[in-house]
């Protein structure tokens, strides 16, 4: 199993060194997210100064980018990463899509699905100089003179992960890409009993096999070596599951556990603002079904057998500690 972190700095410019100290601590893969910046940018530039790092958007908003703008990014990612990108794709929320980015929603699963299809006929495209012909419900690209294709990638077409949450997105993913993302609002036991039955009916039905599919598990780490420190970190956690759970299409988990009417309560406050009210609402049974609590060795031992489903598992960090302690942790994650 391997270990990653998400990019621990939220400095575009600060990210070749942030990835390099990573690297050195023994992660095997950063990730990067939409959020105040372009996800993009800080791993094309953490990618120059590591030499193993496996790089994932987890994830670039595919629906913000309509998939001929998504190709070209990616394949000068790859090209830059020499082979060690990887495009991990979401659809975000309704709202942001429509009323942040400005672009149509509807049918986002079968949507997500044409658009994996879309990327895949370019690079194709690219690859082989044949002719480009995709025409599909939401896409269509027929257009690629050859003084505007970049020509066959050396490192090969990146791979493609999706994230998703319910299980109808879960199953495309299993049918159509080479990874799935699991949302950091998990547990172990939502996983099994509605995750994976859904991505093995994907898996079932896909035309496209990749060598080895994999599955990448966003975990919420709560790392602290004093029992303030600890404290700090939970709270801050807390605070991300409270925002989380107050959206309407993350119930199925909070259902899944009994907690599904603390959902609407969680929209409510989030929309009268009382974000403080929020928190105090996300118990410390919720935190530990949620996420993974405790000393940098802890919680290192701990996550393999929490994501012994996954191939690789994805640290989301919430901590008080220092450089020296998330070495610590990727230590004993190694070991266990």
């Amino acid at each position: 199993m391997k270990l990653e972190s998400a990019l621990l700095t939220a400095d575009p410019a600060a990210a070749p060194a942030a990835a390099h100290t990573l690297e050195a601590q023994g992660f095997d893969g950063i990730q990067s997210f939409e959020g105040p910046h372009d996800p993009f940018l800080p791993l094309a530039l953490a990618a120059r100064e590591t030499t193993r790092l496996q790089l994932t958007t987890a994830i670039a908003v595919a629906f913000a980018r309509n998939p001929m703008v998504c190709a070209y990014i990616a394949n000068d990612v790859q090209l830059v990463a020499q082979g060690r990108f990887t495009l991990g794709l979401g659809t975000q929320i309704r709202p942001h899509i429509e009323r942040r980015f400005s672009e149509p929603w509807g049918k986002p699963n079968a949507r997500m699905r044409e658009y994996v299809h879309a990327l895949r006929a370019i690079w194709r495209a690219w690859e082989t100089g044949a002719r480009l012909d995709f025409r599909g419900e939401f896409y269509r690209h027929t257009l690629m003179s050859p003084f505007l294709s970049p020509g066959p990638n050396p490192y090969g077409a990146p791979r493609v992960f999706l994230a998703g949450f319910g299980a109808a997105m879960v199953r495309v993913a299993g049918e159509v890409a080479d990874g799935w993302i699991v949302h950091p609002l998990n547990s172990p036991s939502y996983v099994r009993a509605v995750a994976l039955p859904a991505l093995a009916a994907g898996r079932a039905r896909a035309a496209h096999a990749p060598a080895a599919f994999e599955i990448a598990c966003q975990t919420i780490t709560m790392v602290g070596h004093s029992d303030e420190q600890l404290a700090r970190a939970r709270a801050n956690a807390r605070a991300q599951i409270a925002f989380y759970g107050s959206t309407p299409a993350y119930r199925i988990l909070l259902e899944h556990h009994g907690w599904g009417e603390l959902q609407p309560e969680l929209h409510r406050l989030s929309k009268a603002g009382q974000w403080a009210e929020m928190v105090e609402r996300v118990s410390d049974e919720m935190l530990d079904v949620i996420g993974v609590s405790g000393t940098p060795a802890a919680v290192g031992r701990a996550l393999r057998a929490r994501n012994a489903f996954a191939t690789r598992t994805s640290l989301v960090l919430y901590n008080e500690a220092d450089d020296d302690a998330v070495a610590e942790l990727a230590a004993a994650f190694q070991q266990a």
